[in-house]
């Protein structure tokens, strides 16, 4: 069994419903307190143990490379200040020199296409894909439960989390078979089932373990939902050949792609950090304060 060593990140994604916000700055660049969206993924996948992190990239997304490359003149200035706390935070972050890989995604056209076009850049190896509008927020990362199921099971991993049976239309779902170490066998994986036609209502949350297998299937793949190519349908391909198996997740997941989800994240993690939690709660509660007075005033 090969080790997963290396990531996909699709982050090649226009940010539309974040507008005017990403004309300009990419949504992965987005921060959630002080650091990038894309920062938390990629910290999630080094604790798995990931040693090389692709980036599927669009235009206007260079500032994601310059993020991850060391930037010298602010390294020298934090040098001399004597600021030197904040440079070794940046160098925890830094990967290491050839770390980093990035490909252009030319066209949107979808999730399969996006890791397809990670094809020479993965080989002949399982990897490990993360939606980057998802972040976790748990005492032990999603993706390293996940990598240890499959190093005891092999095959192909999908994290997944429960949610209403009556929302369970608007995901892609997964069956569930026997236990298996910390995880579970998928017996069927339904990209939105028809209302009260759903096989459970564990729903894959966007953290995956990927066999190269994957790929063919994809560059052959027939366009889906949204006239798009869709991992979901390549994976029900998969399923025939290959064993699929379930991380059931019990951490909290922040879909950063919506601005629900971003402003739902910002307070969790800000809530979660010993030098802001306090203040934030202090203020979060006045905000409720004021906003309870103002609903009297205009009932009265």
């Amino acid at each position: 069994m090969k080790r997963v060593r290396k990531a996909v990140f699709p982050v090649a994604g226009l940010g539309t419903r974040f507008l005017p916000a990403t004309k300009a700055v990419p949504k992965e660049m987005l921060t959630v307190v002080d650091r990038p969206v894309i920062q938390y993924v990629v910290d999630e996948a080094r604790e798995a143990g990931i040693e090389h992190f692709i980036f599927v990239t669009g235009r206007n997304k260079a500032v994601i490379e310059d993020h991850f490359d060391i930037q010298f003149e602010l390294n020298h200035t934090l040098a001399q200040r004597g600021k030197d706390d904040q440079l070794a935070k940046l160098q925890r972050l830094q990967p290491l020199a050839g770390q980093t890989s990035f490909t252009r995604q030319q066209e949107p056209l979808g999730l399969g296409h996006a890791v397809w076009c990670a094809r020479e850049l993965v080989g002949d190896e399982p990897f490990a894909l993360l939606l980057p509008d998802m972040i976790m927020q748990s005492s032990k990362s999603c993706m390293k439960e996940m990598v240890e199921l499959y190093e005891a099971t092999g095959g192909n991993i999908v994290a997944v989390q429960e949610c209403d049976p009556a929302e369970a239309h608007k995901y892609g779902i997964v069956g569930r078979g026997e236990d298996t170490h910390n995880g579970f066998r998928i017996t069927s994986m339904v990209e939105k089932p028809k209302p009260g036609t759903a096989p459970s209502n564990l729903y894959i949350n966007g953290r995956y373990i990927l066999q190269p297998e994957i790929f063919s299937i994809l560059e052959n793949q027939e366009r889906g939902a949204g006239n798009e190519i869709q991992l979901t349908d390549g994976m029900l391909k998969l399923e025939k050949s290959q064993g699929f198996y379930g991380y059931h997740y019990q951490g909290r997941t922040f879909d950063c792609g919506s601005p629900e989800g971003f402003v739902e994240a910002n307070v969790a993690f800000a809530l979660a950090r010993p030098d802001f939690s306090a203040k934030m709660a202090d203020v979060i509660a006045g905000l409720l304060d004021e906003k309870a007075k103002a609903k009297l005033r205009s009932v009265s």
